[in-house]
Parts: structure tokens; sequence; C-alpha cells
């Protein structure tokens, strides 16, 4: 019975051991492990068993990508202005065995590398080269720190600057100078309006004229041609009225001709005739022979038309 306790007591020891060297992986993560003290292998995703009392898990290391913000360091540009810049790294672990033996407290070591590669850059430049150049700055810490870091199984993926703060007094003038760069904008442009502004106005007058002229133009353009259809109607009054009259005095004539008149009444038609030429204005009339007998004749027949009216 005592052999029976013994042996399930040691059957639960031995199923608490294995279970206890049984791991799991989880994902983006890598396990370093030691046998004997040295290394073994990197375990990736998945289950895995050690042996126990001779393989240890030495480091749980995360393979996804890492952000570190480190605090601002002090760096002195090329013109000797003191400034406080910090940094934020993104890198990623690429050799987890590297990144456990390679350095120690690599996180510290590449804050030291940002600072020291920082300095050194900036120290070659002035503060207003500093203060427009983030890109070439970012640029060339990246490239400095992933070179150096690649035997620690460490990929840099970017840096960035993110604050930039000179002294104050330096602040105050920068301020100052970008205010008074605003208010020349703003004077620029208030100028630039009201020079559009007036050119409008000019433009406007402009055209105003050239219509008002053109308005003139074209109303004594409408006025001489009325003048000009009077006139015409007029003249085709007068052609169509003497076209009346001569029309009438033909129509006489050939009603005359008609009526077969005898020479008597054909001089008294040429006595009619001749008084209209006459028309009291005439200073010296010829009067034909043929005319005179026949205005003689008339006055005889006009006495004797009054005779006969007496009595």
């Amino acid at each position: 019975m005592d052999g029976f306790v013994i042996g399930l007591i040691v059957a639960i020891v031995v199923i608490v051991i294995v279970i206890a060297n049984i791991k799991v992986v989880p994902q983006a993560y890598v396990y370093v492990v030691e046998r004997f003290g040295a290394f073994h292998k990197a375990w990736g995703t998945g289950l895995h068993g050690k042996l126990p009392f001779i393989d240890k898990i030495a480091k749980k290391v995360s393979i996804k990508e890492q952000v570190v913000d480190f605090k601002p360091q002090s760096v002195i540009t090329k013109d000797n202005v003191t400034m406080q810049i910090d940094t934020v790294v993104f890198f990623q672990i690429t050799d987890a065995m590297q990144f456990t033996y390679g350095v120690e407290r690599p996180i510290s070591a590449i804050e030291n590398l940002t600072a020291t590669t920082l300095r050194n850059i900036v120290g070659d430049m002035d503060l207003e080269a500093t203060l427009t150049s983030r890109d070439f700055i970012n640029t060339n810490i990246t490239k400095i720190l992933d070179e150096a870091t690649d035997r620690w199984g460490i990929k840099v993926q970017r840096v960035e600057l993110k604050n930039i703060l000179p002294p104050a007094e330096i602040r105050d003038a920068m301020e100052k100078q970008m205010k008074a760069d605003r208010e020349r904008r703003e004077k620029v442009i208030q100028a630039e309006a009201e020079k559009k502004s007036q050119i409008l106005v000019a433009e406007g007058e402009k055209e105003s004229k050239i219509l008002r002229a053109e308005a003139d133009r074209e109303s004594k353009i409408l006025q001489a041609d009325a003048v000009k259809q009077q006139k015409i109607l007029e003249a085709e009054g007068e052609a169509q009225a003497i076209q009346m009259v001569q029309q009438a005095l033909a129509d006489s004539l050939v009603k005359l001709n008609a009526a077969n008149p005898n020479e008597n009444v054909i001089q008294l038609k040429s006595l009619e005739a001749f008084a209209k030429a006459a028309d009291g204005k005439a200073t010296k009339i010829i009067i034909p022979s043929e005319i005179q007998g026949l205005a003689g004749l008339a006055a005889g027949l006009k006495g004797i038309i009054s005779d006969n009216a007496e009595k």
C-alpha cells in the first residue's frame, strides 16, 4: 500500500514537471533558450518542450515594432545656441539571440547612441538650418543608428525629432520676427487688394464711358436714320403727288380728246393754261394772235351772258 502511494506521488510529480516544461510561444514573440548556461536555440511561435533542470528560457523577446520616446537632450548648434531636442525611435528586433547577448541594456544603448549622433549632426548646423532641416536630421540619425544596431539584432525603422526647444530669448525673438512677417504680409495683401479694387473701379469707369459713347453713337445713328427715312417718305409723297397731278392731267387730256373738242374749246383751254402759267408774277407776257382773238370772243360772250342775266 505504501509503495502504491509513493508511486502515485512520483507519477504526479513527473506529470507536473512535464507539464511545467511544455511551453507555448505566442505570436510575435521569440523565446531564447539556454542549455547549461549557453545559448541553445530560439523558439518561434508554437508548442515547445524543454529538458527540466537543464534548459532554461533566458529571455522572451517581442519582435513587434516598438516605439521609444527619449527624454530631451541638450544640443549646441554651430552658432553656439543651446537647445533641447527630444527624439522618438521606432525599431524592431530582427535577431533575438543577438539582441539577448549582443549588448547590455539595449534600450539604454540606443538612447545614448541617439543622443551622441544627434549632437554630432546638429553641431555642424546653425540654428536656422536646425529648425528647417528636420527631414535631413531624421534621415541621417536613422541611417547611423541602423548601421550601429545591426550587430545587436535591432532594425531601426525611423527616428523623428519630436520637439526642438531653443532658449526662451531666442523663442521671443523668433515670435517677434514671425509677428513682423505676418504684419508685413498682411500689409502687402491689403495693398494688393486696394490696387485690384482701384483697377476694377477704373476698368468699370472705362467700360461705362465706352458704353455711353456707344449709346450716343447709336442714338445719333438712329436719329440720322429717322431723318433720312422722313426725307425719303416726304420725297416719295411729293413724287406720288406729282405723279397723281400728272395722271389727272393725262386723264383730262384723254377725256378731252375723247370728247372731240372743236378749235375754239382747244383755244379756250390754252388760254386757261396760259393764265395759270402767268399766275400774276410775270413782268412781260407775249400772247399769240390766236389767243388774243379767242380772248376777245370770250369777253364778248361774257358781256352777252351778263346782259341776259340783268334782263
